[in-house]
């Protein structure tokens, strides 16, 4: 299932809106394991836990406007897009780690820049779509109606 509409400002604002508290939630939880001697990956591991839950949930109401309830397989594909996103976070972690930069903070941000630029075009083309509400579906609908506007 795959979302017919183009880029929606308005959606990717909420969206960026959402990974700020995200970010701010995440990013604290990381820099607290830092200072708690955790180690790089339970403390990146740790912030993306407490981001995700939040970010599902707000993006789900809010972001993507599902209110109504979970759409059957939104949380398996919100599962697989995060995994991909944060695949690619760690990736970054992991070779900043083997390039000498340990416990470096700023790796994290670059990490999360990448993590948040793959899990947007995941949740909008992949994860919230699909539905009788769906804007996407009703327009997919629409356009295959003999005589419907577009």
């Amino acid at each position: 299932m795959w979302s017919a509409l183009p880029f929606d400002i308005g959606r990717m604002l909420r969206f960026g809106a959402v990974g700020l508290l995200n970010t701010a939630l995440g990013y604290s939880l990381i820099l607290a394991g830092l200072a708690l001697g955790l180690g790089d990956i339970v403390s990146n591991a740790a912030g993306y836990a407490a981001g995700l839950t939040l970010g599902f949930f707000l993006n789900r109401q809010w972001t993507f406007g599902r209110a109504g309830g979970f759409r059957p397989g939104a949380v398996a594909r919100y599962a697989i897009t995060f995994v991909v996103a944060y695949s690619a976070n760690l990736g970054v972690v992991i070779a900043a780690m083997s390039a000498g930069f340990i416990e470096n903070p700023f790796v994290h941000l670059a990490g999360n820049c990448l993590y948040s630029i793959i899990f947007y075009l995941g949740s909008a083309r992949f994860v919230f779509v699909g539905g009788a509400d769906d804007p996407d579906t009703l327009a997919a609908t629409n356009a295959k109606l003999p005589g419907a506007a577009t």
